[in-house]
């Protein structure tokens, strides 16, 4: 059952993290080269952030279980348990802040294009924020993936 349990937990990190890196740096940016259409891109590649934001938390679950049965209280003090937390309330924050209000931003300049109306500056500046949140996300799980040894061990 052990085995299971660290092969779930290293599939769990394998699953986040790489479709982090494979939507944020290489399906995204494709998307917006090859589509032409800057509006379905955007709406496409929100809905593979919201995805992979979702996918994140879920696998964050497990992890941060996975980690209290393995170490119990002492969990807190392991640098794994901070990083996957950090991670996932920076993914909430995507998905259950920024998201929305990007979304209410896009309605609001109906019938305009977001990048077309007075709210432009707004929406850019929320699209920024995200951007970095999500660098900072993807960063972190690089060495969330560098360090998932210790969270076995």
């Amino acid at each position: 059952m052990r085995q299971l349990s660290d092969a779930l937990y290293l599939t769990a990190i394998t699953l986040w993290v790489g479709g982090l890196w494979a939507i944020g740096y290489m399906a995204a940016p494709v998307l917006f080269v090859s589509l032409g259409d800057r509006q379905l891109a955007g709406m496409v590649a929100g809905k593979l952030f919201a995805l992979i934001a979702w996918g994140g938390l879920g696998s964050a679950a497990y992890l941060l279980v996975f980690l209290l049965l393995r170490w119990g209280s002492g969990f807190f003090r392991r640098s794994v348990f901070w990083l996957v937390l950090l991670m996932a309330l920076l993914a909430a924050a995507s998905l259950f802040g920024i998201q929305p209000l990007m979304a209410q931003l896009k309605a609001d300049a109906l019938p305009r294009e977001v990048m077309e109306s007075v709210l432009r500056d707004r929406f850019a500046t929320w699209h920024g924020v995200s951007s970095i949140l999500y660098m900072v996300q993807s960063l972190l799980g690089l060495w969330l993936v560098i360090w998932a040894n210790r969270g076995l061990k």
